[in-house]
């Protein structure tokens, strides 16, 4: 792929578009998504006490952590963006749970042994430049779990990419106008994805970044390479096969 801008350099243009990618319907998916996570974990609800210790790895706004976090779980959210880490203490303050987060890089960011499980969700994975940084992320996921933790890695999958490749539309959302470019980057290496964000007032954010693409196969060998002993694909969080009718591509690995 070519190489590209670090896709969180232009962090203004993430505190803005926050409302377009996590609109109500997200936030609605998150009580689904944060209880079907503690059943693969093996995790009981509303048990503060002795709740799994859980990784949010790209916890973004907060979406999932607070709700792992109101059902029990100890949650550390770890990302790069300070608005969205902002608004997820916002969201938790407004919940009244307690997180703990955490302004890092995932290519550094690593707490030895420190969690039953770690998730990955809503497509926080593939924006580095380089495979071996992805696979960086990974081990340090592993390292960061405890033996016999869980990763829960949800994101689009090359097969869903290439199936439903739209060139780009337009649409109103989140108190903005909305218009996407989609271009593939190689050979279905990746996705790049232009923004432009227009408001009421006619001031437009512009923000270009890619996607890496990975197929299941290659990113289950990705996982086993960095160090999880089994992992298994799924469609959506209700265990369907990753097939042609696949919403989605979940991958729950196990250290």
């Amino acid at each position: 792929m070519e190489k590209k801008q670090e896709w969180f350099a232009n962090e203004s243009f993430w505190a803005q578009y926050a409302p377009v990618l996590f609109d109500a319907q997200r936030w609605a998916e998150a009580p689904t998504v944060a209880e079907r996570v503690l059943r693969i974990i093996g995790a009981r609800e509303g048990e503060p006490a002795s709740g799994p210790t859980i990784l949010d790895a790209g916890c973004g706004p907060g979406r999932i952590a607070v709700e792992l976090a109101s059902r029990g779980a100890r949650v550390t959210g770890v990302d790069l963006i300070r608005p969205f880490l902002n608004a997820a203490l916002d969201s938790a303050e407004h919940e009244g749970v307690e997180l703990e987060l955490v302004q890092a890089d995932l290519r550094e960011f690593r707490r030895p042994e420190a969690f039953d499980a770690a998730v990955s969700l809503y497509t926080s994975f593939g924006y580095c430049d380089t495979i071996e940084e992805d696979m960086q992320i990974l081990r340090n996921l592993v390292a960061s779990l405890k033996p016999g933790g869980w990763l829960v890695l949800e994101m689009t999958g090359r097969e869903i990419a290439v199936r439903d490749f739209t060139e780009g539309e337009w649409f109103e959302r989140g108190g903005f106008t909305v218009l996407t470019e989609f271009s593939v980057e190689g050979a279905w290496e990746g996705l790049r994805s232009r923004w432009i964000l227009i408001d009421s007032d006619g001031r437009k954010v512009d923000h270009v970044f890619v996607q890496r693409l990975y197929s299941a196969v290659e990113l289950k060998r990705l996982m086993i390479a960095s160090g999880f002993s089994s992992v298994e694909t799924y469609g959506d969080f209700d265990f369907s096969p990753y097939n042609e009718k696949a919403r989605t591509m979940v991958l729950v690995a196990r250290k």
